[in-house]
């Protein structure tokens, strides 16, 4: 599997608002992305929103393709964030993000959690995000072939797909039929584990979900060589939330996936993230990071760095 991290500080919650706190520091951030990565290829993740004229759009972190290079290339998120539904718009903001960053750009992730129908900071609460995501992906991956960039790999997420969305990968076969199914270069999964409903063993629930996802997939016709990429993953510490703890079940998760990887074909995992958005706050999604918002270490950056290189 390839690694990576999201390094930015800002995260959504669930009521459609930010966690935010002390700014970035980029230099903080890049040794802590060198530490990690060791030298090693290594995934930098970032988000970026395509919006309506006239609204304010979320990039994080800033000018994310500063921590690109020695190995580390970026994991993009093109997110659609359209209240008037446009996109045709969004298909030529795609084409920009690969114009602009080319060769700095690993993976292409086309919408963010488009399942998700209820939360504002989501996409599937857009109008037209399917087709979005369906044409996106088509787009993205002919636009990149056409700047002769054929190892970016183009694909979209999803959060686990229980109950209402359990028919959402079917949807999106069936709306963007071949044509989709021949630019598609991965499906991502964005799983939390233990965070929003306690799991008493975490391995078995996170291969659970690890195996409903490629069910899911093959029944939609997504064939086992498109690979399944861990998109997002964390466990925030805070009050009765033990920092050994996040590093257990980090440690179970990673060990979950490394003994999946080739049965599923599992190729990338991007942890969520870097740093706590901010540590003073007890909020559940404030602190989500490997580190507290100074950059102070917590014992799952070790679990994390040495599973690096270990690979």
């Amino acid at each position: 599997m390839e690694y990576g991290i999201y390094p930015g500080s800002i995260t959504g919650d669930d009521r459609g608002g930010l966690a935010s706190g002390p700014p970035d520091d980029p230099d903080a951030i890049l040794a802590a992305l060198r530490d990690l990565a060791g030298g090693r290829p290594f995934l930098v993740r970032g988000y970026t929103a395509f919006t309506d004229p006239g609204r304010d759009a979320t990039e994080t972190p800033r000018d994310v393709a500063r921590y690109a290079g020695e190995g580390r290339r970026l994991d993009l998120v093109a997110q659609y964030q359209s209240d008037s539904g446009d996109v045709p718009g969004y298909l030529a903001f795609l084409r920009g993000l690969l114009r602009r960053h080319g060769p700095s750009i690993a993976t292409l992730q086309v919408t963010e959690e488009p399942n998700m129908t209820d939360v504002a900071t989501l996409d599937g609460a857009y109008p037209n995000v399917r087709r979005a995501l369906v044409e996106g992906v088509v787009a993205a991956r002919a636009e990149a072939d056409r700047l002769g960039l054929p190892d970016l790999r183009v694909g979209f997420n999803t959060t686990p797909l229980l109950g209402p969305s359990a028919g959402f990968l079917d949807d999106i076969t069936t709306l963007g039929g071949p044509d989709l199914l021949a630019a598609l270069d991965y499906v991502g999964l964005d799983f939390f584990p233990d965070v929003f409903f306690p799991q008493p063993d975490v391995p078995a629930a996170t291969a659970g979900l690890l195996a409903l996802h490629r069910d899911l997939m093959t029944r939609a016709g997504i064939g086992p060589d498109v690979p399944i990429h861990i998109t997002e993953h964390g466990w925030p510490t805070g009050p009765d939330r033990d920092p050994a703890r996040q590093a257990r079940v980090l440690h179970d998760v990673l060990t979950t996936l490394d003994g999946a990887a080739a049965t599923l074909n599992i190729a990338a995992y991007l942890h969520f993230s870097l740093r706590d958005a901010d540590s003073s706050d007890p909020g559940l999604f404030h602190r989500f990071g490997l580190m507290t918002d100074d950059h102070t270490p917590k014992p799952a950056y070790t679990t994390y760095r040495t599973a690096i290189a270990s690979s």
